[in-house]
């Protein structure tokens, strides 16, 4: 990982990770930095990915994200609720769904009570932006 992609990746925890916004996830959920890199095609633009981890009952307050976000569940079934593509839904295993730009993320949560509930999470925004802001 380079300097720059290593620096985006800090600012990402630290823009992300629930332990430096304790009341914006529930207890023991977790965001983890996977990757992050300019794009070299796409100047002034970076992919970055994050796996989050709701607990059992698991969710975030709503939010909004920079540029577009890709998400694929891993593991459980993931509710999600989006301002522009329609209602709540809950998404299985193996399933995905797109944010838009500018959309408000309005329902994020583990749709279990007794399972955790994973999903990789793939941003495509400005290099440097601040990926994740909650309430709006």
């Amino acid at each position: 990982m380079t300097k720059t992609a290593l620096a985006t990746t800090i600012a990402l925890v630290v823009s992300v990770n629930p332990c430096l916004c304790p009341s914006a996830y529930a207890e023991g959920d977790q965001v983890k930095a996977v990757l992050s890199e300019k794009l070299p095609n796409v100047p002034g633009k970076s992919l970055t990915a994050v796996v989050v981890t709701y607990a059992p009952g698991g969710k975030s307050l709503s939010h909004h994200h920079a540029g577009s976000v890709f998400a694929y569940v891993l593991s459980g079934e993931i509710r999600s609720e989006n301002s522009v593509t329609g209602p709540a839904r809950v998404y299985k295993a193996g399933e995905s769904f797109f944010e838009p730009p500018g959309s408000e993320h309005l329902v994020s949560e583990n749709a279990s009570t007794t399972e955790s509930a994973s999903l990789l999470a793939v941003f495509v925004a400005d290099d440097g932006a601040k990926l994740t802001t909650f309430g709006k």
